[in-house]
Protein backbone atom coordinates (compact mmCIF):
# COMPACT_ATOMS: atom_id res chain seq x y z
CA UNK A 1 0.00 0.00 0.00
CA UNK A 2 1.41 3.79 -0.72
CA UNK A 3 2.23 5.51 2.22
CA UNK A 4 0.19 8.26 4.09
CA UNK A 5 0.22 11.35 2.48
CA UNK A 6 2.40 14.06 3.66
CA UNK A 7 0.06 16.76 4.89
CA UNK A 8 2.38 19.77 2.98
CA UNK A 9 1.84 17.97 -0.64
CA UNK A 10 2.04 20.28 -3.60
CA UNK A 11 -1.38 20.77 -5.57
CA UNK A 12 -1.60 21.35 -9.07
CA UNK A 13 -4.09 23.62 -10.76
CA UNK A 14 -6.82 21.29 -10.81
CA UNK A 15 -5.94 20.25 -6.63
CA UNK A 16 -4.12 17.04 -7.71
CA UNK A 17 -1.31 16.35 -4.79
CA UNK A 18 2.20 15.46 -5.68
CA UNK A 19 2.89 11.85 -4.93
CA UNK A 20 4.09 9.79 -7.82
CA UNK A 21 7.34 10.10 -9.16
CA UNK A 22 8.07 7.61 -12.39
CA UNK A 23 12.17 7.50 -13.53
CA UNK A 24 12.91 6.41 -16.71
CA UNK A 25 16.51 5.08 -16.55
CA UNK A 26 17.08 3.62 -20.09
CA UNK A 27 15.64 4.03 -23.34
CA UNK A 28 16.40 1.00 -24.58
CA UNK A 29 14.24 -2.42 -24.90
CA UNK A 30 15.06 -5.86 -25.64
CA UNK A 31 11.14 -6.52 -27.06
CA UNK A 32 9.75 -4.30 -30.12
CA UNK A 33 6.06 -4.33 -28.82
CA UNK A 34 3.75 -2.80 -31.21
CA UNK A 35 2.08 -0.68 -28.75
CA UNK A 36 5.07 0.84 -27.31
CA UNK A 37 8.29 0.62 -28.94
CA UNK A 38 7.82 -0.91 -32.68
CA UNK A 39 10.96 -2.06 -34.69
CA UNK A 40 11.03 1.48 -36.37
CA UNK A 41 9.64 4.88 -36.18
CA UNK A 42 7.77 6.07 -39.20
CA UNK A 43 10.04 3.59 -41.27
CA UNK A 44 13.25 4.88 -39.57
CA UNK A 45 15.52 2.92 -36.65
CA UNK A 46 15.01 4.50 -33.03
CA UNK A 47 17.76 7.28 -32.30
CA UNK A 48 19.03 5.92 -28.59
CA UNK A 49 19.94 8.25 -26.58
CA UNK A 50 23.94 8.78 -26.24
CA UNK A 51 25.51 7.39 -22.61
CA UNK A 52 26.50 11.28 -22.03
CA UNK A 53 22.95 11.90 -22.32
CA UNK A 54 21.57 9.64 -19.76
CA UNK A 55 21.37 11.13 -15.84
CA UNK A 56 24.14 9.55 -14.03
CA UNK A 57 22.47 7.48 -10.72
CA UNK A 58 23.98 10.25 -8.70
CA UNK A 59 21.88 12.74 -10.92
CA UNK A 60 18.98 10.50 -10.41
CA UNK A 61 19.27 10.29 -6.55
CA UNK A 62 19.73 13.84 -6.25
CA UNK A 63 16.12 14.25 -8.31
CA UNK A 64 14.58 11.93 -6.34
CA UNK A 65 15.25 13.25 -2.78
CA UNK A 66 14.27 16.50 -3.59
CA UNK A 67 11.00 15.44 -4.91
CA UNK A 68 10.43 13.20 -1.26
CA UNK A 69 10.91 16.49 0.33
CA UNK A 70 8.04 18.02 -1.85
CA UNK A 71 5.69 14.97 -0.68
CA UNK A 72 6.21 12.60 -3.57
CA UNK A 73 6.18 8.79 -1.29
CA UNK A 74 5.88 6.64 -4.06
CA UNK A 75 8.90 5.96 -6.95
CA UNK A 76 9.10 3.11 -9.77
CA UNK A 77 11.76 2.91 -11.94
CA UNK A 78 10.95 2.36 -16.03
CA UNK A 79 12.28 2.14 -19.06
CA UNK A 80 12.55 1.27 -21.99
CA UNK A 81 13.70 -2.46 -19.98
CA UNK A 82 15.33 -0.71 -16.66
CA UNK A 83 17.17 -4.01 -16.14
CA UNK A 84 19.60 -3.21 -19.18
CA UNK A 85 20.91 -0.40 -17.03
CA UNK A 86 24.06 -1.15 -16.27
CA UNK A 87 24.52 -1.56 -12.23
CA UNK A 88 20.94 -0.75 -11.17
CA UNK A 89 21.04 -2.54 -8.23
CA UNK A 90 23.28 0.29 -7.19
CA UNK A 91 20.47 3.22 -8.11
CA UNK A 92 17.98 0.82 -6.13
CA UNK A 93 20.58 0.62 -3.23
CA UNK A 94 20.61 4.77 -3.33
CA UNK A 95 16.94 5.51 -3.99
CA UNK A 96 16.17 2.70 -1.44
CA UNK A 97 17.41 5.01 1.38
CA UNK A 98 15.67 7.75 0.68
CA UNK A 99 12.87 8.07 3.86
CA UNK A 100 9.62 7.69 3.35
CA UNK A 101 9.44 6.55 0.13
CA UNK A 102 8.11 3.14 -1.90
CA UNK A 103 10.47 2.14 -4.29
CA UNK A 104 8.86 -0.54 -6.86
CA UNK A 105 10.10 -1.78 -10.84
CA UNK A 106 8.31 -2.16 -13.92
CA UNK A 107 10.36 -4.81 -16.36
CA UNK A 108 9.19 -7.39 -19.20
CA UNK A 109 10.56 -9.86 -16.89
CA UNK A 110 13.27 -11.21 -19.44
CA UNK A 111 16.26 -10.56 -17.10
CA UNK A 112 14.86 -10.82 -13.63
CA UNK A 113 16.01 -14.68 -12.94
CA UNK A 114 19.14 -13.26 -13.22
CA UNK A 115 18.99 -10.15 -11.05
CA UNK A 116 15.52 -10.15 -8.94
CA UNK A 117 17.51 -11.50 -5.74
CA UNK A 118 20.36 -8.85 -6.05
CA UNK A 119 17.63 -5.84 -6.57
CA UNK A 120 15.77 -7.07 -3.28
CA UNK A 121 18.78 -7.06 -1.49
CA UNK A 122 19.48 -3.45 -2.73
CA UNK A 123 16.26 -2.90 -1.71
CA UNK A 124 13.55 -3.16 -3.95
CA UNK A 125 10.33 -3.81 -2.55
CA UNK A 126 8.11 -4.90 -5.58
CA UNK A 127 8.13 -5.26 -9.13
CA UNK A 128 5.19 -5.11 -12.00
CA UNK A 129 6.09 -7.90 -14.82
CA UNK A 130 4.50 -7.09 -18.64
CA UNK A 131 3.07 -10.32 -19.86
CA UNK A 132 0.70 -9.79 -23.05
CA UNK A 133 -0.46 -13.42 -23.46
CA UNK A 134 -0.31 -16.80 -22.30
CA UNK A 135 0.11 -18.90 -25.74
CA UNK A 136 3.44 -18.61 -26.24
CA UNK A 137 2.73 -17.96 -30.23
CA UNK A 138 0.66 -14.85 -29.64
CA UNK A 139 3.01 -13.78 -26.72
CA UNK A 140 5.87 -14.23 -29.42
CA UNK A 141 4.42 -11.76 -31.72
CA UNK A 142 3.02 -9.28 -29.55
CA UNK A 143 7.05 -8.87 -28.05
CA UNK A 144 7.48 -8.85 -32.40
CA UNK A 145 11.71 -10.76 -31.47
CA UNK A 146 10.39 -14.15 -30.73
CA UNK A 147 10.76 -14.29 -26.72
CA UNK A 148 9.14 -17.03 -24.90
CA UNK A 149 6.44 -17.22 -22.20
CA UNK A 150 8.19 -19.76 -20.49
CA UNK A 151 10.87 -17.19 -19.64
CA UNK A 152 9.09 -14.33 -18.47
CA UNK A 153 7.68 -16.78 -16.02
CA UNK A 154 11.09 -17.93 -14.66
CA UNK A 155 11.02 -14.04 -14.18
CA UNK A 156 8.07 -13.95 -12.41
CA UNK A 157 8.98 -16.80 -10.16
CA UNK A 158 12.62 -15.15 -9.56
CA UNK A 159 10.81 -12.30 -8.45
CA UNK A 160 8.93 -13.93 -5.94
CA UNK A 161 11.26 -16.18 -4.93
CA UNK A 162 13.19 -13.09 -3.88
CA UNK A 163 10.30 -11.83 -1.57
CA UNK A 164 9.48 -8.43 -4.25
CA UNK A 165 5.74 -8.80 -2.87
CA UNK A 166 2.92 -8.36 -4.35
CA UNK A 167 3.91 -9.13 -7.69
CA UNK A 168 1.71 -7.27 -10.12
CA UNK A 169 1.39 -8.63 -13.90
CA UNK A 170 0.55 -5.82 -16.94
CA UNK A 171 -1.65 -7.26 -19.85
CA UNK A 172 -1.95 -4.74 -22.38
CA UNK A 173 -5.54 -6.09 -24.38
CA UNK A 174 -5.91 -5.26 -27.90
CA UNK A 175 -8.94 -6.23 -29.02
CA UNK A 176 -8.59 -8.72 -31.94
CA UNK A 177 -4.56 -9.63 -31.11
CA UNK A 178 -4.89 -10.97 -27.59
CA UNK A 179 -8.14 -10.70 -26.16
CA UNK A 180 -8.41 -14.44 -26.38
CA UNK A 181 -5.33 -14.62 -23.93
CA UNK A 182 -8.13 -12.39 -20.52
CA UNK A 183 -9.26 -16.18 -19.59
CA UNK A 184 -6.38 -18.36 -19.92
CA UNK A 185 -4.11 -15.81 -18.03
CA UNK A 186 -6.60 -15.10 -15.60
CA UNK A 187 -6.92 -18.64 -14.94
CA UNK A 188 -3.27 -19.11 -14.54
CA UNK A 189 -2.54 -16.71 -11.95
CA UNK A 190 -5.50 -16.92 -9.82
CA UNK A 191 -4.63 -18.18 -6.37
CA UNK A 192 -1.45 -17.19 -6.76
CA UNK A 193 -0.92 -14.53 -4.57
CA UNK A 194 -0.26 -12.15 -7.31
CA UNK A 195 -2.16 -9.34 -9.32
CA UNK A 196 -3.31 -9.41 -12.87
CA UNK A 197 -3.66 -6.37 -14.04
CA UNK A 198 -5.73 -5.65 -17.89
CA UNK A 199 -4.78 -2.83 -19.29
CA UNK A 200 -6.58 -0.74 -22.14
CA UNK A 201 -4.90 -0.31 -25.41
CA UNK A 202 -3.64 3.05 -25.19
CA UNK A 203 -3.27 6.27 -27.66
CA UNK A 204 0.41 6.83 -26.17
CA UNK A 205 3.02 8.35 -28.24
CA UNK A 206 2.36 8.98 -31.89
CA UNK A 207 4.04 5.30 -33.59
CA UNK A 208 1.89 2.36 -32.71
CA UNK A 209 -0.99 3.10 -35.15
CA UNK A 210 -3.77 3.05 -32.26
CA UNK A 211 -6.69 3.05 -33.31
CA UNK A 212 -9.99 2.88 -31.15
CA UNK A 213 -11.75 0.05 -32.65
CA UNK A 214 -9.04 -2.21 -31.20
CA UNK A 215 -9.64 -0.89 -27.69
CA UNK A 216 -11.53 -3.71 -25.33
CA UNK A 217 -13.26 -1.61 -22.60
CA UNK A 218 -12.17 -3.10 -19.45
CA UNK A 219 -16.25 -3.34 -18.17
CA UNK A 220 -15.59 -5.99 -21.44
CA UNK A 221 -12.49 -7.50 -19.76
CA UNK A 222 -14.43 -7.83 -16.00
CA UNK A 223 -17.64 -9.48 -17.84
CA UNK A 224 -15.25 -12.21 -19.65
CA UNK A 225 -13.82 -13.35 -16.21
CA UNK A 226 -17.00 -13.19 -14.22
CA UNK A 227 -18.97 -16.01 -16.68
CA UNK A 228 -15.68 -18.09 -15.60
CA UNK A 229 -15.31 -17.14 -12.37
CA UNK A 230 -17.51 -14.56 -10.59
CA UNK A 231 -16.22 -10.81 -9.21
CA UNK A 232 -17.22 -9.11 -6.73
CA UNK A 233 -15.99 -4.96 -7.07
CA UNK A 234 -13.12 -4.22 -4.15
CA UNK A 235 -12.36 -0.31 -2.51
CA UNK A 236 -9.46 1.24 -4.12
CA UNK A 237 -5.93 0.75 -1.67
CA UNK A 238 -5.63 4.55 -1.78
CA UNK A 239 -6.80 7.98 -3.81
CA UNK A 240 -5.86 8.23 -7.06
CA UNK A 241 -5.07 4.36 -7.64
CA UNK A 242 -5.21 4.00 -11.05
CA UNK A 243 -6.60 0.60 -11.32
CA UNK A 244 -9.91 -0.25 -10.15
CA UNK A 245 -10.17 -3.53 -8.16
CA UNK A 246 -12.07 -6.86 -8.25
CA UNK A 247 -11.68 -10.15 -6.14
CA UNK A 248 -12.49 -13.49 -7.18
CA UNK A 249 -15.78 -14.34 -4.92
CA UNK A 250 -14.36 -17.45 -4.22
CA UNK A 251 -11.21 -15.55 -2.60
CA UNK A 252 -8.64 -16.64 -5.13
CA UNK A 253 -7.04 -13.38 -5.36
CA UNK A 254 -7.95 -10.08 -6.98
CA UNK A 255 -7.85 -8.49 -10.51
CA UNK A 256 -7.43 -5.09 -11.68
CA UNK A 257 -8.40 -2.97 -14.67
CA UNK A 258 -7.26 -0.29 -16.30
CA UNK A 259 -9.06 2.24 -17.80
CA UNK A 260 -7.35 5.07 -19.47
CA UNK A 261 -9.54 5.21 -22.75
CA UNK A 262 -13.31 4.30 -21.63
CA UNK A 263 -12.85 6.01 -17.66
CA UNK A 264 -10.71 7.94 -17.56
CA UNK A 265 -9.03 9.27 -14.06
CA UNK A 266 -7.06 12.42 -14.63
CA UNK A 267 -8.78 14.02 -11.99
CA UNK A 268 -7.25 11.66 -9.19
CA UNK A 269 -3.62 11.68 -11.21
CA UNK A 270 -0.91 12.31 -8.85
CA UNK A 271 2.08 11.12 -11.13
CA UNK A 272 5.00 12.85 -12.94
CA UNK A 273 7.72 11.70 -14.81
CA UNK A 274 11.26 11.66 -15.40
CA UNK A 275 12.84 10.78 -18.82
CA UNK A 276 16.28 9.57 -19.23
CA UNK A 277 17.77 12.49 -20.04
CA UNK A 278 16.28 14.35 -17.38
CA UNK A 279 12.95 15.85 -18.64
CA UNK A 280 10.12 16.34 -16.42
CA UNK A 281 6.64 15.43 -17.97
CA UNK A 282 3.04 16.16 -16.09
CA UNK A 283 0.92 14.00 -18.33
CA UNK A 284 1.65 10.73 -19.77
CA UNK A 285 0.80 12.08 -23.17
CA UNK A 286 2.40 15.33 -23.04
CA UNK A 287 3.96 16.21 -25.99
CA UNK A 288 7.18 18.50 -24.57
CA UNK A 289 9.27 18.05 -21.64
CA UNK A 290 10.67 20.27 -19.03
CA UNK A 291 14.79 20.44 -19.13
CA UNK A 292 15.66 19.52 -15.43
CA UNK A 293 18.77 18.14 -16.48
CA UNK A 294 20.20 21.51 -17.49
CA UNK A 295 19.91 22.48 -14.46
CA UNK A 296 21.56 20.11 -12.66
CA UNK A 297 24.45 20.33 -14.87
CA UNK A 298 24.40 24.23 -14.34
CA UNK A 299 25.28 23.81 -10.93
CA UNK A 300 21.92 24.67 -9.61
CA UNK A 301 20.98 24.14 -5.91
CA UNK A 302 18.55 22.41 -4.68
CA UNK A 303 16.39 25.41 -3.53
CA UNK A 304 16.19 26.69 -7.14
CA UNK A 305 15.46 23.03 -8.63
CA UNK A 306 12.81 22.72 -5.63
CA UNK A 307 11.57 25.68 -7.08
CA UNK A 308 11.13 24.89 -10.58
CA UNK A 309 9.67 21.43 -9.77
CA UNK A 310 7.26 23.64 -7.08
CA UNK A 311 6.14 25.61 -10.15
CA UNK A 312 5.86 23.50 -12.63
CA UNK A 313 3.28 21.39 -10.67
CA UNK A 314 1.45 24.46 -9.58
CA UNK A 315 0.12 25.08 -13.50
CA UNK A 316 -0.11 21.83 -14.45
CA UNK A 317 -4.01 21.51 -16.24
CA UNK A 318 -3.40 18.24 -17.94
CA UNK A 319 -6.28 15.83 -18.40
CA UNK A 320 -6.27 14.57 -21.95
CA UNK A 321 -8.20 11.25 -21.27
CA UNK A 322 -10.96 13.34 -20.00
CA UNK A 323 -10.96 15.44 -23.19
CA UNK A 324 -10.13 12.70 -25.38
CA UNK A 325 -11.68 13.02 -29.14
CA UNK A 326 -11.53 12.23 -32.62
CA UNK A 327 -8.71 14.52 -33.47
CA UNK A 328 -6.37 13.76 -29.99
CA UNK A 329 -5.26 11.10 -30.88
CA UNK A 330 -3.50 12.35 -33.55
CA UNK A 331 -1.67 14.95 -31.93
CA UNK A 332 2.04 14.40 -31.82
CA UNK A 333 2.94 12.84 -28.00
CA UNK A 334 5.63 11.30 -26.56
CA UNK A 335 6.26 7.83 -26.77
CA UNK A 336 4.99 5.17 -24.45
CA UNK A 337 9.04 3.73 -24.80
CA UNK A 338 10.59 6.93 -24.31
CA UNK A 339 8.84 7.74 -20.91
CA UNK A 340 8.07 4.78 -19.23
CA UNK A 341 4.30 4.33 -18.88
Amino acid sequence: MTPAASPQQLQDSLGRPLRDLRISIIDRCNFRCTYCMPKTVFGRDYPFLSRADLLSFEEITRIARIFAGLGVNKIRLTGGEPLLRRHVDTLVGQLAAIPGVELTLTSNGSLLPGMAHDLAAAGLKRVTISLDAFDDAVFRRMNDVGFPVADVLKGIAAAADAGLAPIKINMVVKRGTNDDQILPLAEHFRGSGMILRFIEYMDVGSSNGWRMDEVLPSRDVVARIATRFPLEAVDANYPGEVAERWRYVDGAGEIGVISSVTQAFCRDCSRIRLSTEGKLYTCLFANQGHDLRALLRQGAGDAEISAFITGLWAGRGDRYSEIRHAATPAAKKIEMSYIGG
